[in-house]
């Protein structure tokens, strides 16, 4: 079988180096280049495997065009104004896509979803298969347990974040919502500081913390009088979300246009 041609947007970022190793040793995968802003120190050297050290063969580019043009799929972390600047040049190519870009606002996501009308795009707040199962979990909870259970979303992430809840915090909100038949945007809590009104009830509340190295944790509080019920998913490296992101590439190498997301790569379904 031959395989993938992957593209990788910020290679030499914390998240591109994950993701580059597990390009790197993937047996389905092949490595075609990654981008950096061009005054990088290592423009134009070989890109080497973030763990071994191994010569890849193929250069650091900061043209993200022409390595859109040369890859079947191409990973992005990036920010917002990049990966939708990205996604316009996959949809020009028509490359397929993998978003797993944080802090996206609905003018971005529609943008996004407009490129996916000519190419391939795999879109998710994060690509761990324990989180999307979380997701899952979280849905069914809130549809089970009615609004007698108050529910709050607790994350924590390295110092190095800048986006506050992160956006796998609020992809929990969006399903604890679903699950009780509604939108996070209207069921969602402000942020509480200072002396202010009870809670509301029904309402689904956040709360981050930042610091040191954490990979990420999240835990889902379900809080009703003398019980409570926590879903918590941890963890321990960031390894887990490259690997969830190739499977996404290799799962979306092959599919028609549209706007999918991990539900969708892992055959989750809506039970």
């Amino acid at each position: 079988m031959a395989q993938v041609k992957f593209g990788i947007i910020g290679c030499m970022g914390r998240m591109g180096r994950s993701l580059t190793a597990q390009v790197l040793d993937h047996p389905g995968a092949k490595l075609v280049g990654g981008t950096e802003m061009a005054d990088h120190p290592k423009m134009g050297k070989a890109i080497k495997h973030p763990t071994t050290g191994e010569d890849s063969g193929v250069l650091l580019t900061s043209d993200a065009d022409d390595l859109i043009k040369r890859a079947d799929v191409i990973l992005d972390f990036t920010c917002p104004t990049a990966t939708i600047l990205h996604s316009s040049l996959a949809q020009k190519h028509e490359t397929a896509l993998i978003v797993g870009t944080t802090g996206l606002s609905p003018e971005d996501e529609k943008k996004l979803a407009d490129a996916a009308s000519k190419t391939a795009i795999v879109y998710a707040s994060n690509y761990s298969l324990g989180v999307n199962l979380l997701f899952h979990l979280t849905r069914k909870a809130a549809s089970m347990l009615n609004e007698e259970f108050d529910i709050e979303i607790s994350e924590a992430h390295h110092r190095d974040k800048v986006d506050a809840p992160s956006g796998t915090a609020l992809s929990l909100g969006a399903e604890a919502a679903k699950g009780r038949g509604d939108t996070l945007a209207a069921l969602r809590i402000g942020e509480r500081n200072g002396i202010g009104s009870a809670r509301k009830k029904g309402g689904i509340g956040f709360s981050s913390l930042r610091g040191g190295s954490v990979a990420g944790d999240h835990t889902v509080h379900f809080m009703a009088n003398h019980e409570q019920i926590e879903l918590t998913h941890k963890a321990g490296d960031r390894s887990i979300f490259a690997r969830g992101a190739v499977a996404a590439a290799l799962w979306v190498s092959d599919k028609q246009s549209g706007l999918y997301d991990m539900t969708n790569v892992l055959g989750l379904g809506d039970e």
